[in-house]
């Protein structure tokens, strides 16, 4: 049986196809500039070149089209007919109060996820289209819908509800929704494996650490608090957002600046984080590269402001979890910078966890980085958001 899964954004799609007999991603892909001039469709197939469509797209249905004939091709694709795809699973970001778990997709569903335009303009509208552009391509292929808010169903209301009239909550949702939920679901799962632990009897903070970042309090296997909030601009520092600050801010900047709500808004989520500290980039390599070759005081400092904010919430999480077995790093930067996770876990000794500095020489593996004997272990395990979406379309659709 082999599952699709798509994740369109508003000009760009990445696809995997999966068989999930042995969980093997037989073919994964990228479409960018998709109604812009100069599209193009890479496809990436172990063992074989990159598979390269350079082909005017106008809109996602002209993505999906390509998509599926890249599949399928001759000599590059990895099926025969689109008749082996089983069902495609969408990732959708923003499912509301409404979905707290993954659902076959119908016109309901649809209507609610296009309610959640509101609360995710950028990101819902484009799953939408591709949800109805695959829709028209493949008319009789079960479809799911995936919820990046969905694994945080299970936060309390003393974590998710903010200290604003409670009517704002009723009238407008306005509560704290996280973000990266299956990206955290599925290294707190396999952090749980390699432990050789029930998932049930732990308490695990996992880090996805990327140009958007994220931390996640899993006790017992659920999600009981996160960093992301109504938005992703809340948590930590991130590459170009700012993560928590006095709203205070916002207005003073409208008064003093003058600028407006969309100014503040692109400001903060697009001109801040390290980007806005450092002055340098938002790429994590860039900024390395400036503090410790180069000695560049602003991108030093807009590192040790992106580590201190994932340990102050690290040592915030375990104390509202009443301790903690295992921390993990994921995501581009979490997978890739033993010199960030060292720092980040500096000075958590106390909570029985301490950095090998040998074990954490790695870059993309799962492996263990804690110090032989730590009460609390931290792991490197890579993310894989597309295959719990190919799980959970797996599962629905043999219901």
């Amino acid at each position: 049986m082999k599952v699709l899964v798509i994740n369109c954004g508003s000009s760009s799609l990445k696809y995997q196809l999966i068989d999930m007999v042995n969980e093997e991603a037989l073919a994964q892909g990228l479409v960018e500039r998709i109604g812009i001039e100069g599209s193009v469709l890479t496809q990436k197939v172990e063992g074989k070149d990159k598979y390269i469509v350079k082909e005017e797209m106008k809109d996602h249905k002209d993505a999906i089209r390509l998509v599926l004939e890249a599949l399928v091709d001759e000599n590059n694709g990895v099926i025969k007919s689109m008749d082996e795809i089983s069902a495609v699973g969408h990732r959708v970001v923003h499912g509301g109060e409404k979905y707290k778990e993954s659902v076959v997709i119908n016109d309901e569903v649809k209507a609610n996820i296009e309610e959640c335009f509101k609360l995710a303009p950028l990101h819902n509208p484009a799953n939408m289209i591709g949800i109805k552009a695959c829709e028209e391509l493949m008319p009789n292929t079960p479809m799911v819908a995936v919820f990046d808010t969905a694994f945080h169903g299970t936060m309390p209301e003393d974590a998710y509800l903010y200290a604003l009239p409670y009517e704002l909550y009723e009238k407008d949702g306005i509560r704290k929704y996280g973000f990266h939920g299956t990206s955290h679901k599925y290294v707190s799962q396999t952090c749980a494996e390699v432990m050789g632990r029930d998932i049930k009897d732990l308490k695990i903070i996992t880090c996805h650490l990327g140009n958007g970042a994220s931390l996640c309090a899993v006790k017992n296997g659920v999600s009981v608090d996160t960093s992301m909030g109504f938005t992703p601009l809340e948590g930590v520092a991130m590459g170009t957002r700012c993560g928590n600050i006095d709203p205070a801010i916002v207005t003073f900047l409208m008064k003093e600046e003058g600028l407006s709500v969309d100014e503040v808004n692109d400001l903060l989520n697009k001109k801040s984080g390290v980007l806005g500290i450092s002055g340098i980039s938002s790429d994590f390599r860039d900024i390395e590269d400036a503090a410790f070759n180069k000695g560049n005081r602003r991108a030093q400092l807009a590192l040790r402001i992106f580590e201190y904010k994932i340990r102050t919430t690290i040592g915030a999480y375990a104390a509202a979890m009443g301790g903690v077995d295992a921390i993990v790093f994921t995501a581009g930067v979490g997978e890739n910078g033993p010199e960030t996770r060292e720092k980040c876990l500096e000075g958590l000794e106390f909570l029985g966890v301490e950095i090998d500095k040998e074990a954490n020489n790695v870059r993309g593996k799962i492996r263990e980085i804690s110090k032989a004997g730590c009460n609390v272990k931290a792991f490197v395990i890579p993310t894989n958001e597309e295959l719990v979406i190919a799980r959970d379309t797996l599962e629905l659709i043999k219901k």
